[in-house]
């Protein structure tokens, strides 16, 4: 952590090129590819990490399609407006603005910012935390966006009690993965939905129950529960009120069937219906702070929460990495490592 005499001059920092993964126009992963690019700079209130692993999860696949066209707005309207992709980090800092107070040069650290999928990231001191002993960078860089989406969706939108009965969708996803788990540290019982070749994966993350949706619909009235957490973005939200009790709430994240506009289209239609139903049915955005971090990082130590890491590839090969993760192959999470 950060000590008095431990800033770093900027002024005397390297700030020539660096290696990233870039793209100019939107596209599928074919519009990824390596090249050099400026190192970036940073402000008084930002870090600068040397970056060891980065994660690739939908947020990151949106941005390199420009959907929904609403998110054009912060991406760039015609072309992306910064080239750099990648959110997830973990690495080395190896510089501090000068109101950084929390970190220092040689910290090892994990986070959410921007251009993580370079050698060099700036990060906002808001949204690192002190990477976690037992993690790899590679674990590590899985973490932010995914567990922290997992753990506000239950928690905070969800407002999960222990000994509630919780559904869990898309549950060998990236965000689904965290879900099993943080449910399960809550005290909740879970049952997780997801493909034949991939319920060993949730039964490994600790779920009670588990539902192969090719062959079992979760909506069938067998079981009702008091918190559906939908993270696979197409069940229609009246399938997802039949799966809960008469007081129950589901809560919807994830957009990828959300319309191409706003890719928020099922969230909106749930949100205004739901002041007139018993059920509860809401949403949330999800950003990454330390805070929440710091409380992952606590269960992570603990045992009770570890990333499910498919497997990694070399900055160079995003693409192939990128593939994989539009092709549904991915069993929790993949890395890039640097």
């Amino acid at each position: 952590m950060a000590t008095e005499g431990q800033h770093v001059s900027l002024a005397g920092l390297d700030t020539g090129t660096m290696r990233a993964i870039v793209h100019d126009r939107y596209g599928n992963a074919e519009v990824l590819h390596l090249a050099r690019v400026p190192r970036p700079k940073v402000a008084d209130r930002e870090v600068l990490v040397r970056v060891r692993a980065a994660g690739l999860d939908r947020g990151v696949w949106h941005v390199m399609r420009g959907l929904p066209y609403a998110g054009r707005l912060a991406f760039g309207l015609r072309r992306p407006r910064d080239p750099v992709l990648g959110f997830d980090v973990a690495g080395t800092v190896v510089a501090v603005g000068s109101s950084v107070t929390r970190f220092a040069v040689g910290d090892d650290v994990y986070g959410f910012g921007t251009g993580a999928f370079a050698e060099y990231a700036v990060v906002p001191e808001r949204s690192l935390a002190p990477k976690p002993a037992s993690l790899s960078f590679a674990q590590a860089a899985v973490v932010p966006v995914s567990a922290v989406t997992a753990l506000k969706g239950l928690r905070d939108a969800g407002r999960l009690q222990a000994g509630q009965h919780v559904l869990i969708t898309g549950a060998s996803g990236g965000v689904g993965s965290y879900a099993v788990q943080l449910a399960k540290a809550l005290g909740a019982e879970v049952t997780a939905v997801a493909s034949t070749a991939k319920l060993d994966l949730v039964r490994s993350l600790g779920a009670d129950h588990v539902l192969d949706y090719t062959r079992e619909d979760f909506a069938d009235g067998a079981r009702r529960y008091d918190l559906v957490l939908d993270i696979a973005g197409n069940p229609s939200i009246a399938r997802l009120r039949r799966a809960l009790t008469p007081t129950g709430t589901a809560v919807i994240t994830g957009g990828e069937d959300g319309g191409r506009i706003t890719g928020m289209g099922r969230q909106l239609r749930a949100v205004a219906l739901s002041p007139f139903l018993r059920q509860r049915l809401t949403t949330f955005v999800g950003t990454v702070r330390s805070a929440e971090l710091e409380q992952l990082t606590e269960y992570i130590e603990a045992g009770t929460v570890t990333p499910s890491l498919d497997r990694t590839y070399p900055l160079e090969q995003a693409s192939d990495a990128m593939r994989r993760l539009e092709a549904g192959d991915v069993r929790g999470k993949v890395a890039l490592t640097v």
